[in-house]
């Protein structure tokens, strides 16, 4: 047993031979396309998404589709960090869903600039002090994020891209007291969406124990390594942050939670045949003008996968309208339902097309 396990580690250092030395050579050829570039970004999202895309496609196992694309993420984000450094920012502290969703996107060779709210990470990236902004825009249990929304509205920043995040919540403890579990927990601390998404798991493991809000879960997992008797709710990388333990995986109330994160830049990726467009318009004032402003969408076959409402404050009961379209705004069809609806709405500005985030 022992002759055939020293065999296959044997054959397993060749191949991380053969791995690092086409790594290298990959690294290599990305650092030619760079100097051609003349001054053009180094994230191209579309592009990262066609690899992306085509290893989850031709993967043929054993390795999960998407643990390969996770080593793929990494190795585009180490081959684009020697074009140039990428500054990002979003929605801190360290140690919250956003910041895994950046970690999605962008992988770990870029520099990550936590901001204390939605409205510094807008301020960040259109400053020139980051290049590119991950900001939250909806759940799928909450909702949409309002402040996003209204923010996309003012921005000369663009949608370049979009990220769709699972959210697991963990009940985390520090890792002194991991091993006693539940016993002698008297306090959960985490995000308010965070304890509502896991209101019955609580109501059937912790019935006394105190829920109180943080400003976020990285705040709550500070909070819970600091207490003996408290314990934090979030993502791992919380439990990472702040060398914490994770006493129970898994125990938001929906499964199939997810969170919806998007990019923002200064690009406009080009398509990719699996793209989307948000938008956001007016409609006026009189009956039947929404009906108006969806019919060129029908007429020209644009499948609209999102509509949100958000008030425009400058009179009663009138609103804009987000929309998010399949397709991107180059596609016939969608090009001809632009230019109709251009015609129709008060007011019309697509935020961006980009491709569809890869799940």
């Amino acid at each position: 047993m022992s002759d055939q396990i020293e065999q296959l580690r044997r054959e397993i250092d060749a191949l991380d031979d053969q791995l690092l030395a086409l790594l290298n050579r990959r690294a290599a050829l990305a650092g030619r396309i760079g100097t051609f570039k003349s001054g053009a970004s180094a994230y191209r999202p579309e592009r990262e998404t066609e690899i992306l895309r085509r290893v989850a496609e031709r993967n043929p196992g054993p390795l999960p589709a998407e643990r390969a694309a996770a080593v793929f993420r990494e190795v585009i984000s180490a081959c684009r960090a020697m074009e140039a450094a990428l500054r990002v920012a979003y929605l801190g502290p360290e140690g919250t869903f956003s910041e895994m969703a950046l970690r999605k996107q962008f992988g770990h060779a870029v520099e990550a600039e936590p901001c204390a709210s939605i409205d510094e990470v807008f301020r960040a990236a259109e400053s020139g002090g980051a290049q590119f902004a991950v900001v939250p825009v909806e759940n799928s249990t909450d909702g949409a994020v309002g402040r996003t929304l209204d923010l996309l509205l003012r921005t000369p920043l663009r949608i370049c891209g979009e990220v769709a995040l699972r959210v697991h919540q963990n009940l985390l403890r520090r890792a002194s007291g991991a091993a006693a579990g539940l016993e002698g927990v008297r306090r959960v601390y985490s995000h308010p969406q965070s304890l509502a998404q896991c209101h019955g798991w609580l109501g059937a493991h912790l019935p006394l124990a105190e829920r109180v809000p943080a400003a976020s879960n990285g705040e709550a997992a500070r909070l819970a390594a600091g207490a003996a008797d408290a314990c934090a709710i979030g993502p791992e990388i919380a439990a990472e942050r702040y060398g914490l333990g994770v006493i129970a995986a898994n125990i938001e109330d929906d499964a199939n939670n997810r969170t919806r994160f998007l990019v923002l830049g200064a690009q406009a990726p080009e398509p990719t045949g699996r793209d989307a467009t948000s938008l956001v318009m007016s409609a006026p004032n009189r009956p039947g003008a929404v009906h108006a402003l969806l019919t060129p969408l029908a007429k020209h076959g644009v499948s609209m996968s999102r509509i949100e409402s958000r008030p425009m404050r400058v009179g009663q009961w009138e609103y804009y309208f987000f929309v998010d379209l399949e397709g991107h705004r180059s596609d016939p069809p969608v090009a001809a339902a632009l230019a109709e609806l251009e015609q129709l709405a008060p007011l019309l500005r697509v935020l961006g097309s980009y491709p569809v985030a890869v799940t």
